[in-house]
C-alpha cells in the first residue's frame, strides 16, 4: 500500500512540499479509499495543500486531472537532468548518411521503423526513410516557404513536427511511423524527460495572450492544470536542441526564490513551461511571502523570462540566464 514513512530532512523533520510542487509517485495505489488519489508508480502529481496530518497531502494527478489525498511517503522529488551532449530531441536524425546506409540501418525489416537523414542529392533537403514490407521507402522532405513538406499538401514547421504528425497519421506515406531507429551514441531526450518527471501533457495546457518575445520565440501566458504559467515555444529544431541544455540547468534550480520550471512539452518543437509571476505595485503586494513581487530593476530570469524583484531579496538572487 502507501509507504507510511515520509522522507526526513537533515534536521530530522519530514520533507515538506509547498503547494504547486510537482512530485513523482514512488509506488502503486490503484484501489484508493474514498477521498484518496489513485496512481501508478512514476506518475506526476502537483501538490495542492498539506493536510493537518502532516504525513498526507491533497494533490492533483497530471494525467487524469483528478484530485485526492496521498501519503507523503509515496512521493519523491523530480530528478534533475544532466546536461549531456548525447541527449537528443531527434534521436532518429542520422545526419549525412547515404540511402544505402539508411537501408542497412533499417534492418531487419519492420513496418514503421524509420529514420531521417540529410539529402545527398539535394543539399538543404531531408529524406524520411521508412521500412515497409521488405522494402525501405525514401521520401524527400522539401523546403517550401520556410516550412517542410513531403507532398506539398501538408506542411510542417520542423522535423520534430513532421515525425509527430506521421506517427499519428500515415497520410501520404506508406505507413505510420512506429519506432525510431536511434542514431548510435544518442539518448532520447523524450524518454529521459518522462523518466525524470519533467515531460508534461499537451492536453492540460491552455495558451493565452503573448506577454513577451525573445530572440528565439514568443512567450505566452497560459494555464496548466489550473496553474498560471508562462510558456516559451521554440519551433526551430536546432534551437530547441540547444535549449535542452538550458532546460537541464533549470531542473536543478528549484528554490522558493527562483521562478520555477514546471516542465516541457514536445509538440511542434519545444514548449518550456515556467510558473507565471505577475508584477504588483509597491504597497499592494499580498504579503511579503516568498512569492510576493514588486516592480524593480531588470534582472535575468532563466531564458530571459522577465524582470522584477522578490520582496526582501536583492535582484541578483532571483535568477540567472
Amino acid at each position: 500500500l502507501l509507504a507510511p514513512v515520509p522522507r526526513m530532512t537533515a534536521a530530522g523533520s519530514p520533507r515538506r512540499w509547498a503547494p504547486g510542487t510537482q512530485c513523482i509517485t514512488k509506488c502503486e495505489h490503484t484501489r484508493p479509499k474514498p477521498g484518496e488519489l489513485a496512481f501508478r508508480k512514476g506518475d506526476v502529481v502537483t501538490i495542492l495543500e498539506a493536510c493537518e496530518n502532516k504525513s498526507w497531502y491533497r494533490a492533483k494527478h497530471h494525467a487524469s486531472g483528478q484530485e485526492g489525498l496521498l501519503a507523503a511517503g509515496a512521493l519523491r522529488e523530480r530528478e534533475a537532468l544532466s546536461a549531456d551532449p548525447k541527449l537528443s530531441l531527434m534521436p532518429w536524425f542520422h545526419g549525412k548518411i547515404s540511402g544505402q546506409e539508411a537501408v542497412q540501418q533499417l534492418q531487419p525489416p519492420e513496418d514503421g521503423l524509420f529514420l531521417v537523414r540529410e539529402s545527398a542529392r539535394h543539399p538543404g533537403d531531408y529524406v524520411l526513410c521508412v521500412s515497409f514490407g521488405r522494402d525501405v521507402i525514401h521520401y524527400r522532405v522539401l523546403h517550401r516557404d520556410g516550412h517542410l513538406t513531403i507532398d506539398e499538401a501538408v506542411c510542417f514547421c520542423n522535423l520534430m513536427d513532421m515525425v509527430e504528425h506521421y506517427s499519428k497519421d500515415k497520410g501520404a506515406i506508406c505507413t505510420k511511423l512506429v519506432r525510431p531507429k536511434r542514431k548510435q551514441g544518442t539518448r532520447s531526450a523524450e524518454e529521459e524527460l518522462a523518466k525524470a518527471g519533467w515531460l508534461l501533457d499537451l492536453q492540460h495546457l491552455t495558451l493565452g495572450a503573448q506577454i513577451g518575445e525573445g530572440e528565439f520565440g514568443a512567450v505566452l501566458q497560459g494555464e496548466y492544470l489550473g496553474q498560471k504559467v508562462a510558456v516559451k515555444n521554440i519551433k526551430c529544431d536546432v534551437t530547441a536542441q540547444a535549449f535542452l541544455d538550458e532546460t537541464a540547468v533549470m531542473t536543478k534550480l528549484q528554490h522558493k526564490n527562483l521562478v520555477r520550471l514546471l516542465g516541457v512539452i514536445l509538440h511542434q518543437g519545444l514548449y518550456i513551461v515556467m510558473e507565471h509571476v505577475s508584477k504588483v505595485r509597491p504597497g499592494r503586494a499580498q504579503g511579503a511571502g516568498p512569492r510576493a513581487w514588486e516592480p524593480g530593476p531588470p534582472c535575468c530570469l532563466p531564458g530571459g523570462w522577465g524582470h522584477g524583484t522578490r520582496r526582501g531579496w536583492p535582484p541578483q538572487l532571483i535568477g540567472s540566464d
